[in-house]
């Protein structure tokens, strides 16, 4: 990485997590200018399918405070079998 590269994500990383966020998405979409009709579609129908699923009661929903404490426990496992296996 360059060294004003390097100057420029060290400012970055300082920045609240908010700002962060946002400037993170704003060079994410920097990268790519085209938009894929067919994708944009395929999105859409698929948005709505869920939508549709949800209000239906076909599918539940899953608070975010029961995703975030399974992941941090998988998060947590996965930690733990690596230190594991690095001390034999």
């Amino acid at each position: 990485m360059m060294q004003e590269a390097q100057e420029l994500l060290k400012k970055a990383l300082s920045l609240p997590d908010k700002e962060r966020a946002d400037l993170a998405g704003s060079l994410i979409e920097s990268l790519d200018n085209t938009v894929d009709e067919d994708a944009e579609a395929a999105w859409q129908e698929e948005i709505l399918r869920r939508l549709e699923e949800v209000r239906s009661g076909k599918v539940k929903t899953t608070p975010w405070n029961d995703i975030r404490q399974k992941g941090r426990s998988l998060l947590h496992s996965s930690k733990l079998a690596v230190a594991l296996h690095l001390s034999r």
